[in-house]
C-alpha cells in the first residue's frame, strides 16, 4: 500500500506516489511520515490498515534518518585548509562508518 506523497522537489504525485522510499528525498519522506502519523493519530482504520501505516511509518523514518546520518557525516567532513577556508571531502557513508 503506498500512500500519496506530497511532492517537494518537482516530482509530480503521480510519479511521487510511485517512488519508492528508499529513492525518496528527505523533504518528501519527512511529509510522508508527517501525514502517515496523522492518519495513525486520527483513528478510525481497521487493524490491519494501522499495521501498514505503522511499517510505512517505521520505513519512513528510517529513511529520514539515514538522509540525516548522510548530511551530518558530510559536515563532519568539512575541514580547514590552510588560510582558514573549509572544503569538503566527499567520503562515501558506508565507508568512513567503517573506519571510526
Amino acid at each position: 500500500m503506498t500512500e500519496p506523497i506530497e511532492p517537494t522537489d518537482g516530482l509530480d504525485r503521480a510519479a511521487a506516489a510511485e517512488t519508492p522510499i528508499e529513492a525518496l528525498s528527505f523533504d518528501d519522506a519527512l511529509a510522508a511520515l508527517q501525514r502517515t502519523v496523522a492518519e495513525l493519530e486520527a483513528g478510525g482504520q481497521p487493524l490491519e490498515r494501522s499495521i501498514a501505516l505503522y511499517e510505512r511509518g517505521v520505513a519512513l523514518h528510517e529513511r529520514c534518518a539515514k538522509l540525516l546520518a548522510e548530511a551530518d557525516l558530510k559536515v563532519q567532513q568539512l575541514v580547514t585548509r590552510a588560510g582558514g577556508a573549509l572544503e569538503t571531502i566527499d567520503v562515501a557513508p558506508e565507508s568512513a562508518r567503517d573506519t571510526e
